[in-house]
């Protein structure tokens, strides 16, 4: 289509002072506001003068449109056919659609001539509504008249010559008054290669209008006839496709007015999903509001708590070193300066005291801690119906505290995962009822200390954490569970690792000649056997354990652990029906 196009520079250039091009009627130009001067007809079918199409700024395009195109022009009135081929022309854009318009080789002068729009600025002249018309000889004076039969324009003196001339004297002439009501008062259209002859004929085969002197030249032996008896043919296919442009019309400007009706009413929803959402977010940033003070709040309730609580120990402290030091002092004075007998006299006074401070319990670290950390992940529960989180915590796990609870704490089977769960709790023994500790965990084979087993610790955010490992072989396993470098209650604890859980490949049932249907060669591993050949056990005979047994080893359980090591009970000779 285009190649190197500029439209920008064409749009900077469209309209002066950066007016919007606009439908200034059919008489005026859209970019210069005036009344047209030599109008051009654009392949869109808006119409410019040719000076302002003239001042926009070109580019270039590649036209590959071949003989069948229609977006321009050449000469007057009539189109050029071209070659089909690739060629590179200059191109504008349209000022008032911005449509891209693939100038002819003779450039905006060869564009289409809108002689319509010269006949209504001429009408619009006439009614005293745009400038003064000047006389088309001479071109100085005012007109007062206008030949009929030349469709020229004259002034009083032009007129006189006019009627003087021999050629002329008999060509009607009227007032310029007396046009006012005319629908077309424009001039006659003349050839562009014969000037002097007006386009009276159509070429049918060129289609395009021609004169007398193209048909008996470059168009002779072409089909023409006179414009009056073709009209009717052109004119019906012409009206033809505008019935068939007019419903689309229609159809396009319902469309836009659905389009602009749902343009208001998106602009009204989003105005009320914005209410809604500055609704929300004023009620919702309210209650973080509300949140906030109260965690605030909360720790400062927690440090008033803890602070008087240290300046109690503080206190008891200060008062119990106070005693010792004064029972210290006492007692080396005594000592160094009293004599034997009064030190005799004091001595069970002195012994007292000192035995009953040497007995007082103390604790030589603070009786709480600065353990409060903020959870902003961990929800708070709702606020004003809106949900918050944030929590503050002053819980400390204490490791021997914690415990251990799990079916594999001290058993488990190779290449089967295991697994048992890690409670923590803090000092006073209540949950901590939140996650977020670090676990250490380690399983180790006694006798393979440096390969430690891959453990798995589920932090299931609630206090609780699932530890899991797949041994890969039988053995004795040392498992550590620890939390702050300290073991937990429990830990380390002893894991045996049993060999992985043989199923039964023969059936549990009540005697071979019952679930075998009387088969003789079936064999059982209680090692019975029956009379009349038979190889495996029946009710009563000798050796039948008298109930329910696995076919395969023996066993009275019917979930247990296969035992069977082969031998004459392999699995090909064993009973494979259904249980009885």
């Amino acid at each position: 289509m285009s190649e190197n196009k500029k439209p920008l520079l064409g749009l900077m250039q469209k309209l002066p002072n950066g007016s919007a091009p606009g439908n200034p009627g059919k008489t005026h130009c859209p970019l210069c506001m005036g009344l047209f001067k030599a109008p051009r007809l654009l392949p869109c079918l808006h119409t410019v003068c040719t000076t302002c199409l003239e001042k926009l700024e070109p580019f270039s395009v590649v036209d590959n449109r071949g003989a069948d195109s229609d977006t321009s022009s050449e000469g007057s009135v009539f189109q050029e056919h071209k070659p089909e081929s690739l060629q590179r022309q200059i191109g504008i854009l349209c000022p008032v659609c911005d449509a891209q318009v693939d100038l002819p080789m003779g450039g905006v002068k060869a564009l289409t001539i809108d002689h319509l729009a010269l006949n209504d600025v001429m009408l619009e002249s006439l009614r005293g509504e745009g400038q003064g018309l000047v006389c088309d000889l001479c071109s100085d004076r005012e007109v007062e008249k206008r030949c009929q039969t030349c469709k020229a324009n004259l002034c009083h003196f032009c007129c006189q010559a006019h009627r003087r001339q021999k050629k002329t004297t008999y060509h009607t002439m009227v007032d310029l008054k007396d046009l006012k009501g005319y629908s077309q008062v424009g001039k006659p259209i003349l050839c562009p290669s014969h000037p002097t002859e007006e386009l009276s004929l159509f070429c049918e085969l060129c289609d395009r209008p021609v004169c007398r002197d193209c048909v008996v030249g470059e168009h002779r032996e072409h089909p023409c006839d006179f414009t009056s008896n073709v009209i009717h043919k052109y004119g019906d296919f012409v009206r033809e496709l505008l019935r068939g442009t007019q419903p689309h019309m229609e159809a396009l400007e319902e469309a836009l007015a659905q389009t602009e009706e749902m343009n208001s009413a998106l602009q009204m929803q989003v105005e009320a999903v914005a209410a809604d959402i500055r609704t929300f977010s004023e009620g919702y940033i309210k209650a973080v509001e509300e949140h906030r003070d109260k965690l605030l709040k909360q720790l400062e309730d927690i440090r008033v708590q803890k602070e008087n609580s240290l300046q109690l120990q503080k206190a008891q402290m200060e008062q119990l070193l106070a005693d010792m030091r004064t029972g210290v002092e006492f007692t080396e004075h005594l000592l160094t300066s009293g004599s034997d007998l009064e030190i005799l006299i004091t001595k069970q006074v002195v012994v007292e005291r000192l035995r009953k401070l040497n007995k007082v319990e103390y604790s030589t670290r603070p009786g709480v801690n600065d353990k409060i950390c903020f959870s902003p992940q961990e929800k708070a529960g709702q606020c004003h119906g809106y949900e918050v989180y944030g929590t503050i915590n002053t819980k400390e796990v204490d490791p021997a505290k914690c415990v251990l609870q799990g079916e594999d704490l001290h058993r488990a089977r190779e290449k089967q995962t295991a697994s048992f769960t890690v409670f923590c709790k803090d000092a006073t023994g209540a949950s901590m009822g939140r996650g977020g500790d670090n676990i250490h965990v380690a399983v180790v084979r006694k006798d393979k200390k440096d390969s430690p087993v891959r453990t798995v610790v589920q932090d299931n955010k609630d206090g609780t954490y699932c530890v899991s490992y797949t041994p890969k072989e039988p053995g004795i396993y040392t498992v550590w569970v620890c939390i702050k470098e300290q073991h937990v209650q429990g830990s380390p604890f002893t894991v045996t690792v049993k060999s992985k859980h043989r199923p039964h490949p023969g059936v549990f049932h009540c005697c071979t000649f019952c679930s075998s249907g009387g088969q003789k060669n079936v064999r059982c591993a209680c090692g019975s056997t029956m009379p009349g050949g038979y190889l495996g056990c029946g009710h009563g005979h000798k050796g039948h354990p008298g109930r329910p047994h696995w076919s395969c080893c023996g066993k009275f359980t019917e979930k247990s652990e296969c035992t069977c090591t082969g031998g004459q009970t392999t699995p090909r000779s064993l009973l494979r029906t259904v249980a009885l």
